[in-house]
């Protein structure tokens, strides 16, 4: 709120009541391909746990393809995730013009934590028995999320950012969205802690929640 002044003809003006912005840092263009570059990696850096060793023997070679099969579930889930991900970061920058310092930070630390899911996965993969491995693997995708919902309720409450107003409807299935995906891998920590690698088994409920949240999404629109 702006003091009250002075006018040049001696009456005092009333309080100017004015919505406060943040200086803006420029366009997302560049913070958008920053992201999907880290995502391709991040994606690409899966792959490189997947391999077989040449000039095995009928017998070897089966044994090798069984022993690569956690590998290759780790790489299918988080490929889901990323993917996921990506098309949620996409979805958050899609009507925004301009980003602030806050975005920035948020988004930068996201990525950090979208190239950091390759390490859990090889946890996952080569010692799932271990129950740390669910829980640092449930850590990172939860923290991710969470820094998601964030960005999407900082970018819905700073319409001077976004080319139009978002849909309320739009934002409120995001946010159910996203914030279903941190509390599912959140309570996997603890549940982990318990049954051990059991715990991956309820990441399944994510299946029906997300197709009912797709639903009122095209609903909504």
């Amino acid at each position: 709120m702006t003091p009250c002044h002075t006018g040049t003809d001696g009456r005092t003006l009333p309080n100017v009541v004015r919505m406060r912005k943040r200086a803006a840092d420029g366009g997302p263009e560049r913070l958008v391909a920053l992201a999907d570059g880290v995502f391709a990696i991040a994606i690409t850096l899966l792959v490189l746990d997947l391999g077989m060793e040449p000039g095995l023997s009928d017998e070897q070679y089966h044994e090798a393809l069984r022993e690569l099969l956690p590998n290759l579930g780790a790489y299918a889930i988080s490929l889901v995730v990323l993917a996921g991900f990506w098309r949620d970061h996409r979805m958050l920058f899609h009507s925004v013009r301009q980003v602030d310092s806050q975005v920035i930070t948020l988004t930068l630390l996201g990525l950090g934590l979208a190239a950091l899911v390759p390490f859990p996965t090889v946890l996952v993969s080569e010692y799932a028995r271990e129950s740390i491995s669910v829980v640092v693997y449930s850590a990172v995708v939860a923290a991710l999320g969470a820094v998601h919902l964030a960005l999407l309720l900082l970018i819905s409450r700073r319409p001077w950012l976004r080319n139009e107003e978002e849909p309320r409807g739009d934002v409120t299935i995001s946010a159910l969205d996203m914030g279903f995906t941190v509390a599912v891998f959140a309570v996997t920590i603890p549940l982990a802690l318990v049954i051990g690698s059991a715990a991956m088994w309820w990441w399944l409920v994510l299946i029906p929640v997300k197709v009912w949240l797709g639903k009122r999404a095209e609903e909504a629109r």
